[in-house]
């Protein structure tokens, strides 16, 4: 089984550790992209946040691999 990593706000996102998620925290668009762009290849799947979404806007969601969802805002 991949690893599951979180990515966005701080604020959004530290909770997923107390479940063993990674967490990448990114506040700016560019860190975003940055933090996708260098994703592991065992990530399975990726929970993203409203503004981490827009920020890689969705071509870049439309993908197989990895698997990604947002979070209700």
């Amino acid at each position: 089984m991949g690893t599951v990593i979180a990515i966005g706000e701080r604020a959004r996102t530290a909770g997923f550790a107390l479940a063993g998620m990674e967490v990448r925290s990114a506040e700016a668009p560019d860190r975003v992209r940055a933090l996708w762009r260098e994703l592991p290849s065992d990530v399975a799947l990726v929970i993203l946040t409203p503004a981490a979404a827009a920020a890689l806007g969705p071509d870049a969601l439309d993908v197989p691999e990895p698997l990604a969802v947002v979070m209700p805002p």
